[in-house]
């Protein structure tokens, strides 16, 4: 049942804006390689949570990222002060995933990150 609940229209206040550029700046170094840089923008304690699984710690996540080499293509961008929804296509190198990545920002770095997406184009490769 829908809610009769106003929607919130977010506007593009000095939070939202930072918000959005750490999280697209990450994605931005992640694209390019520079995995120094998106370190910069994660926590030492980060956390990820996705569909094949979790990482704990900045290290454990770019380690991977630096291995996997994926490449990101955004499709939509949604705000709500320091909370940051990419709508995004994934290169993983044998398949092209998309993907909704919720990020949260704290002092302006991401302390946290979920990507969801349907992971059989991944698992019937492996058939």
């Amino acid at each position: 049942m829908l809610s009769n609940k106003p929607i919130r229209m977010i506007t593009d206040t000095n939070t939202d804006s930072a918000a959005r550029q750490v999280a697209l700046s990450f994605i931005d170094a992640l694209n390019k390689e520079d995995f120094k840089t998106a370190r910069n923008y994660l926590t030492d304690d980060m956390k990820f949570e996705g569909v094949m699984g979790t990482r704990d710690g900045a290290e454990a996540y770019i380690a991977d990222m630096e291995r996997m080499k994926f490449k990101y293509n955004i499709k939509k961008v949604f705000i709500d002060a320091d909370d940051v929804c990419l709508f995004y296509d994934i290169n993983m190198g044998n398949a092209i995933l998309f993907c909704c990545g919720w990020y949260k920002i704290t002092d302006e770095k991401i302390n946290w990150f979920k990507v969801v997406f349907d992971p059989r184009p991944l698992l019937d490769g492996k058939k």
